[in-house]
């Protein structure tokens, strides 16, 4: 009876049974099962809706003045079922107030006035705009007329701002090179499940934001480079022929084209030399563009065949400063990580039209950019530019709430790290390098801030509890999960999740009933273990006994997690040998698993190896 009535609480039907049953919802997601937005069998319910909007943007940035100027147009779309007598205005760079809510000390050059906003009008009617003085990064804009379900609103902004002379995910590179994001007002998201996104910005945190059409261009002086999001829209008018041509070239080959040189750049005849140029691009259907402008850096362009399918190729751009030895093999980095990218794991085609790599500070990734530091070493560099590329799929594509969920995108990107860095480095350095820059340092601490739920908000963490519930943690999960499934079935539900949600706003619970309904296994004893527990990994050997058919081992899970292990046997005669057991074995149990080895040899020790899944204690990993 209560069965029933829980299913008619959540407004569900016999499936919830079988994949959901006992794995924690928090009520705000149980209330969007009712509404039936989304479904237990992890795929977008019948009712799923998201908002969408179209922004013109012009900005206009004059190095070495630091005020960047910009004038906007929103026509905002409420597929809502709801009426909206408020919306929410994103306001990122107010991150560089005084007072702004940080998690680290900002410097005297990080510190600006914020975002500026000189004009708002909505529907054509000029609105007052109240200027915040909390340093909030968002603000309520109070509808005079509610915006009805289904209906859409005009919105008009001027606004200025000072970039900061502190470069992090945004800022002066250096006093002619600019890195501009996340420096426009955007209306907030409004979800099915949260209602409208108010959580505080803050720089620890990520994003989350609408798909929307973006029309945006940068006016910028003569002998400025521009690089964007999007597809540039008029090549041949800021660009002088020679360049705009290789440009064109490099669209369509799988060679390096020096598309703008440091000679080049010395000659100062690379763009159309009127006083100002503006330079037009286009987006569809993204969640963000961002904007790299400088008048020194060269300009490298490539391109790589993305979907065997259709020959389909993505361009692959470098923006950088001559002296970044690193850079000079950006685009090659770039062609190989689409190439792998898209035909291994997730091995799903690069879904945008380009990628540019421009040299900052921040390691950072944007809609088809990154923003990566210059390192010494080329196998680190290749590195940071993969993984930030890698998050192209998760969370670009797939429209995921970084700040409530980073492991749902950090995770991912981890993951696939370790998986293109076997194919770079070979299996055994990139799986050291993973347990030294992912793994130890959660092992081998055992305070109680490291062994946090990964379920846990991202918002209401900090330090080492959100770097390891973001990064490390949820990729030994994932990869647990590939090694329980095996690779065909990993990659079906992979793929299935994909399918369902990219272009949506899936979390977590999509995520994992996605798996559940694919593979046909309900698979809540393994997430409930990994992701929703304070457990870590330390496995012990308990017991050896002598059987008709060989050995019984007795493996003791002490720490909780529910990880795949070899156990490697030394055997008398001096041979060796290997038994890998999947997280199946801890399905029945999850404190204690008895496997058998069969052999006829008589084992003179075992050890317990877990590879990447690091154990805790060593010490009782062995037996003679």
């Amino acid at each position: 009876m209560k069965h029933i009535l829980f299913l008619l609480l959540l407004g569900s039907s016999l499936p919830f049974l079988s994949y959901s049953q006992g794995l924690y919802t928090p009520r705000d997601f149980q209330k969007a099962y009712k509404k039936e937005t989304r479904s237990v069998d992890g795929q977008p319910g019948k009712k799923y809706w998201q908002n969408f909007g179209r922004y013109q943007i012009s900005l206009t940035a004059l190095p070495p003045d630091r005020n960047i100027k910009g004038t906007e147009q929103i026509a905002y779309i409420n597929n809502s079922p709801d009426t909206l007598r408020t919306l929410i205005i994103r306001l990122v760079l107010n991150i560089h107030r005084p007072g702004a809510l940080r998690y680290q000390n900002a410097r005297r050059d990080y510190l600006t006035p914020g975002i500026q906003i000189d004009k708002l009008t909505v529907n054509g009617s000029p609105q007052t705009w109240s200027e915040n003085e909390n340093a909030n990064t968002w603000q309520p804009v109070r509808l005079t007329k509610p915006l009805l379900p289904h209906d859409s609103i005009h919105l008009a902004f001027d606004w200025h701002y000072q970039i900061s002379l502190e470069s992090g995910r945004e800022g002066m590179i250096d006093s002619t090179t600019y890195f501009l994001a996340y420096c426009y007002p955007r209306v907030s998201v409004y979800d099915d499940y949260n209602g409208w996104d108010d959580n505080e910005f803050t720089d620890q945190q990520e994003f989350y934001n609408d798909f929307n059409d973006y029309n945006f261009s940068i006016t910028v002086p003569r002998n400025y480079l521009v690089w964007a999001t999007g597809d540039l829209l008029n090549p041949d008018e800021v660009l002088q022929p020679k360049f705009a041509q290789r440009l064109k070239e490099s669209m369509v080959t799988d060679s390096v084209i020096r598309v703008a040189t440091k000679e080049d750049l010395a000659a100062k005849n690379i763009t159309a030399q009127n006083d100002l140029n503006t330079w037009r691009w286009k987006a569809d259907y993204v969640s963000d563009v961002t904007i790299g402008l400088s008048d020194h850096y060269n300009w490298d362009a490539s391109s790589v065949i993305v979907d065997d399918a259709t020959r389909r190729r993505a361009s692959v751009q470098s923006a950088y400063n001559d002296k970044a030895a690193d850079f000079h093999h950006m685009v090659e980095f770039g062609r190989h990580s689409l190439d792998w990218l898209s035909h291994n794991w997730p091995g799903i085609p690069y879904p945008y039209q380009k990628t540019t790599i421009f040299q900052g500070f921040a390691d950072m990734e944007y809609p088809m950019m990154v923003n990566d530091g210059s390192q010494q070493d080329l196998n680190f560099s290749r590195f940071v530019a993969e993984h930030e590329i890698a998050h192209t799929w998760f969370p670009f594509y797939m429209g995921i709430n970084e700040n409530r969920f980073g492991f749902m995108d950090e995770g991912w990107a981890t993951t696939f790290e370790l998986l293109i860095g076997r194919s770079d480095l070979g299996v055994e350095r990139a799986e050291n390098f993973y347990k030294l820059f992912r793994v130890q340092q959660w092992i081998k601490d055992p305070s109680q801030e490291e062994d946090l739920p990964i379920i846990t908000p991202a918002n209401v963490l900090r330090g080492a509890s959100y770097g390891n519930n973001a990064y490390g943690k949820p990729s030994l999960g994932y990869l647990a999960v590939k090694d329980l499934l095996g690779d065909g079935l990993f990659r079906k539900c992979l793929h299935g999740y994909i399918e369902r949600w990219h272009g949506k706003h899936p979390i977590p619970w999509d995520f994992f009933y996605s798996f559940n309904n694919i593979s046909g296994k309900n698979l809540n004893w393994f997430w409930t273990n990994w992701y929703f527990s304070n457990n870590y990994i330390d496995l012990a050997i308990q017991k050896v006994q002598a059987v008709r058919t060989g050995y019984s081992v007795t493996i003791q899970n002490i720490g909780g997690y529910v990880a795949p292990v070899d156990v490697f046997a030394t055997y008398t005669d001096g041979t060796t040998e290997s038994f890998h057991q999947t997280p199946a074995i801890w399905k029945a149990n999850q404190k204690t698993a008895l496997i058998t080895i069969n052999t006829k040899k008589k084992i003179k020790s075992l050890q317990l190896k877990g590879g990447i899944f690091m154990d805790a204690d060593e010490s009782n990993n062995s037996w003679k």
